[in-house]
């Protein structure tokens, strides 16, 4: 199947486009400004989206997962990234300042709970999200699951996904001398933040590329180049991210303190053949919790754009807005 059948096979699925009925630039401190937007019925089942990355920014397909009569759907670009100021600023922008923004956005609307939706890095923010503030998530809605943990890092930086995608992965690792291809989430943050702006975006493109090529099946390998804007924040947000672990206290915390979130349902898709996110964290996350409901998906990848993950997704929104019982917990 090529990219552009699948991706018209996904659209299928999706609800018509919208329009945000309220945008806005919130000043949430510490020199970032970041973008929110508001879509659908002011008065429905309220959504917050988290996208990936981190530095992924949100899209306008975003909106189109949610029955737009029936949810508040709200997006906004994580700092650093997409809309959001400074552009690609990695200062004072770690986990939890992104946690304290969620909750800075759901206090701006008024809102006590509601449904967190997020992919990839999007899902490792929500479920960390939710054990921060384990009353204020109705429901989860978790995709590519992403656990932030170095067993992760060390299959997507450290070979473990370039034996399936040797001739990308060559083009990855070439740009690195010989003496740092041991380490390359090192090397390339080096010059990701060398203050040459042409080396930043000639690494950036390749780092986006890499990952880019993997995301979705209907790819095989083949990635066109991002515009360097994009490519620049995602690639200097998402290394500052993994060079720091996350932020996070220790490794493998997640799981460590799930029973924080095992009375939160939760409705998790992953695809099969998720060479980004290998659906064993998917797995390792939903084991033992009974309010999870665990969805691989054949013939799927990464993306969120995959047309059989994106089916899942956009059922799990209809399930919530015909049986509103499933969000009391």
């Amino acid at each position: 199947m090529d990219k552009s059948a699948g991706q018209n096979r996904a659209v299928a699925h999706l609800y018509p486009p919208l329009d945000p009925y309220d945008q806005r630039m919130l000043d949430v401190g510490d020199g970032h400004r970041i973008y929110v937007e508001q879509c659908g019925n002011p008065d429905g089942i309220p959504v917050v989206v988290l996208h990936g990355g981190p530095g992924g920014g949100c899209s306008p397909a975003m909106r189109r997962y949610f029955d737009p009569s029936a949810y508040r759907i709200i997006l906004f670009d994580q700092r650093g990234c997409g809309r959001s100021r400074p552009h690609a600023s990695v200062t004072e922008n770690t986990t939890w300042h992104l946690i304290r923004d969620i909750e800075r956005i759901r206090n701006l609307f008024d809102i006590k709970r509601w449904v967190v939706f997020g992919g990839s890095w999007g899902a490792t923010l929500a479920l960390l999200y939710a054990q921060s503030h384990p009353d204020r998530a109705s429901y989860l809605i978790l995709r590519g699951v992403f656990l932030m943990t170095q067993r992760e890092l060390n299959w997507f930086y450290g070979g473990g996904a370039g034996q399936f995608f040797p001739e990308q992965w060559g083009k990855f690792i070439e740009l690195v001398p010989a003496d740092e291809q041991h380490d390359l989430i090192a090397a390339y943050h080096r010059r990701l933040f060398s203050g040459d702006l042409t080396q930043e975006t000639r690494f950036a493109r390749a780092w986006a590329g890499w990952e880019n090529a993997l995301a979705a099946m209907s790819n095989d390998g083949a990635s066109g180049e991002s515009p360097a804007d994009y490519a620049r924040a995602f690639a200097r947000l998402e290394n500052h991210y993994f060079t720091h672990a996350g932020f996070l206290e220790e490794d493998n915390l997640i799981l460590k303190n799930r029973e924080l979130i095992e009375h939160i349902p939760a409705t998790i898709v992953q695809g099969r053949y998720d060479m980004i996110c290998p659906p064993l964290s998917a797995s390792k996350l939903a084991n033992g919790w009974e309010k999870a409901d665990l969805r691989i998906v054949k013939s799927a990848g990464h993306a969120l754009s995959e047309p059989g993950i994106t089916a899942e997704l956009v059922a799990c929104t209809r399930r919530l807005r015909d049986r509103p019982n499933l969000l009391e917990n």
